[in-house]
This record gives structure tokens, sequence and C-alpha cells, in this order.
């Protein structure tokens, strides 16, 4: 193995210090144009702000004329809470500084970007068999860790590179459905990463992966009422938050986040964690795929949720971005 790759990856399944998002600046990346519309949490009732332990931090629809612009599924913040990346499902990446009011609440984005991720040798991910990027997370060297799914494999982006290096994924993988890949990535305060597949399961259960120095070792994550994990992120004090999406036509979008306990995440295990809030109507919800934590100015834990539309640029599905507190 190359020498190179041999040590971020030693680095990513052993541990070190976190810096997510440092320098990273991507390369030919093209100025969009994007409108942000607040929301509120409750159409029909403006004045609620609580649902489970989540207090409602702000939220907006995000409207561009771009057609690279929609199919977010995955999202990363910086430490701050300055700045977010998003990944869609064709292969882009969203680079915009986040907009807060007087009050700290979430009011929009500004400074938006996209530029197209690149595969080894530099080469734009164009096919959508090679850009169906459905999760990510921060490296412990600063690097992006990106999760495709159809032709599934873990690729991580060093801060100021846009060429990939491979990581090894987990064995079970390796023939899982197209649709069936890692829709949930997060780092561990440990080092490790936290991974849970869409499919391979059986009832209401998924695979999930928890990686060490030799590779990755398996673990079930539990759902309910048939709910699929999209997302995870890792709170500040090392439990991790996990996002779940249900639909059906009839019923339209719902989502779950629950809340799973760090020393629950070991080789073997069954998690499933304890529900923080069912978001579902006359809520505003939508198809949420991307879950990111951070600690705000006075301390608190904010989770943000972003949702894919499915490039249903003018409806019925919608690009939302929200923020929540929560309440401990």
């Amino acid at each position: 193995m190359h020498r190179r790759i041999a040590r971020i990856i030693s680095r990513i399944l052993t541990g070190a210090a976190l810096v997510f998002l440092a320098g990273q600046t991507p390369a030919m990346a093209d100025a969009v144009e994007v409108r942000s519309i607040p929301v509120p949490l409750n159409a029909e009732n403006p004045e609620q702000k609580v649902i489970g332990k989540l207090t409602y931090r702000g939220g907006v629809e995000l409207l561009s004329r771009s057609d690279r612009f929609g199919g977010f599924s995955a999202l990363g913040l910086s430490i701050d809470g300055s700045r977010l990346v998003s990944l869609t499902d064709e292969g882009n990446r969203l680079d915009a500084h986040l907009v807060y009011g007087p009050d700290g609440n979430l009011s929009g984005i500004a400074n938006t970007e996209i530029f197209t991720l690149t595969g080894p040798g530099g080469i734009p991910l164009i096919d959508k068999s090679m850009a169906d990027a459905e999760s990510m997370a921060p490296g412990v060297d600063g690097e992006i860790i990106v999760a495709f799914e159809r032709i599934h494999r873990l690729w991580a982006y060093p801060p100021n590179q846009t060429e990939p290096i491979p990581l090894p994924l987990p064995a079970e993988m390796k023939n899982a459905p197209d649709n069936g890949g890692i829709e949930a990535l997060t780092l561990l305060d440990d080092g490790s990463l936290f991974a849970i597949a869409e499919g391979k399961g059986r009832g209401n259960t998924n695979l999930a992966w928890v990686s060490n120095p030799r590779g990755w070792n398996v673990l079930i994550y539990r759902t309910e009422d048939n709910y699929r994990p999209t997302g995870a992120a890792t709170l500040p004090g090392g439990d991790v938050v996990v996002l779940e999406r249900y639909f059906t036509p009839r019923e339209g979008a719902r989502s779950r986040v629950r809340r799973i306990k760090a020393d629950g995440i070991r080789a073997g295990a069954e998690v499933s964690g304890d529900l923080l809030a069912d978001i579902r109507a006359p809520l505003t919800v939508d198809n949420f795929e991307g879950i990111e934590a951070i600690k705000g100015a006075r301390g608190e834990t904010l989770l943000f949720l972003i949702s894919d539309n499915n490039f249903n640029r003018f409806g019925p599905q919608r690009t939302l971005l929200m923020m929540f507190e929560l309440m401990d």
C-alpha cells in the first residue's frame, strides 16, 4: 500500500486531533445565486418552537435557478458554525457561509459556490454511477471523507486537494445493492468512523460498522416503523445523533432524530438510540438526508438538517436548511 495512503488510513482508524473544513478551499468553484426564504417550524402554529427535545432556532428554504443546485444528501459545518459544505447525489459540492440574526438564529446562507467533485487523476465525477455521494464525515487531518453508493466506495479528500485517496470499505458493502450504500457516516471522538448502511439488514435492522486499526467491525442499527437512516453526526461530548427518514406517496415525508450513547457503539452491539424528535406534518418537513452537530457560541448544542429535493427546483420537494438546539 502506498505509504501516504497508509498514513491517512492509520490516523483515521486510530484517532488524532480533529480539524474539520480547515483549509478546505475548492478549486474551480462557480458562484451561484441562492435565495433564503424563512420557514416556521409549524406553518399552522407559527408560535411553536419545541418538538421533543429540540428547540427550533431558525430555518430557510433555499432556492436557486442553477441546475446544479439541489439533491443535497450530506452536510458538514466548520467548528465555529460559520461555513457549510453539502454534497449532492450528482457529485457536486456546495460551499456557503451561514448567516445568523441578532438572536443567533439561522437566517440564511451567503457567498454560495458549487463545484464538481473529482476522482483519482482529477477527473470530474459526471456519470451518476460514480457521482452518487450519500454521506460525509470529517477526517482526523482535516480531510473530508465521502461515502458513495452505486459503485460503493469511501474516498478521503485532503485539505486543498481535489483528488481523493481511496479508503478501505467494509467487506459487506462490496456486493451491496446499488441504492443500499452507506447513508450515515460520522467521526467518533476516539478517531474511529461509524457508518450505517441503508440496506443489507433484515426487517427493521441495518448493517453498521465501527472502524479499527485493522479495518471494520460489524454491529447492528435497529429502526422502527419502516424508518431508514439517512445521516449521522457526533455531538459535543461524544454521543451520536442519527437522522431517519420515512416516506410513502400517501403519507409524505417524515423524519426522526435519535441519540446513541457513545459507549454503545462497539463491535457486535445492537443499537437504536433514544428518540429526540419526530418531525412530521403539520411541521415543516421534507426529505432530510444530512445532519451535523456543533457547539454554539453560548456552549449550547446545535443540530442542522438539510433536505434532498431530488432536483425538483420548483416543487413539490424543497431544499430546507433548519437549525435546532438540543435541550439536554
